[in-house]
């Protein structure tokens, strides 16, 4: 069962009663394995709506990518990267992320900045490991923010 703190609200409407919510929507389904997310190589239109579960996956895999080329090591395939399918497990992938980045913090030194990444950019932009760093950092306020706006979008909804 997805938690519903997770997941976004189901045929709502607003408290003003204005226009229902895009049915277009990128979430987290069950799949062997686990829950797989919702992605497309393709531009879409409309672009999906992203739930709380998705954007808590998204950050999950990006973190899991940076952190093995941060430790150049090779990164594991996006469809492998499984979203827990709860709140409670998604908490505890974030910690188990955080300590992991902390430590690549703390492993890196003033020459370790200097290496160039391929992540999240092309090899030939020339990119370094402290703009990984600083890409993380804008990354992860990025999805905090869209996590917090799909929460008041959320309070600010009543279920039909």
């Amino acid at each position: 069962m997805v938690d519903q703190r997770l997941s976004p609200p189901v045929r709502a409407r607003s408290r003003a009663a204005g226009p229902r919510l895009p049915a277009a929507t990128r979430t987290v389904r069950p799949a062997a394995g686990g829950w797989q997310a919702d992605w497309s190589d393709e531009h879409l239109d409309p672009i999906p709506v992203p739930t709380i579960g998705w954007l808590s996956w998204h950050i999950g895999w990006w973190w899991t990518v940076a952190i093995a080329h941060a430790r150049g090591a090779v990164p594991p395939e996006r469809t492998a990267v499984r979203w827990p399918g709860d709140l409670a497990g998604t908490l505890e992938w974030m910690r188990v992320l955080r300590d992991q980045w902390w430590h690549v913090l703390d492993d890196a030194d003033e020459d370790k900045l200097d290496v160039p990444v391929a992540f999240p950019w092309p090899p030939e932009t020339g990119r370094t490991t402290a703009d990984l760093f600083a890409w993380v950092n804008a990354e992860l306020m990025k999805n905090a923010a869209e996590i917090g706006q799909l929460r008041l979008l959320r309070a600010a909804t009543v279920i039909d």
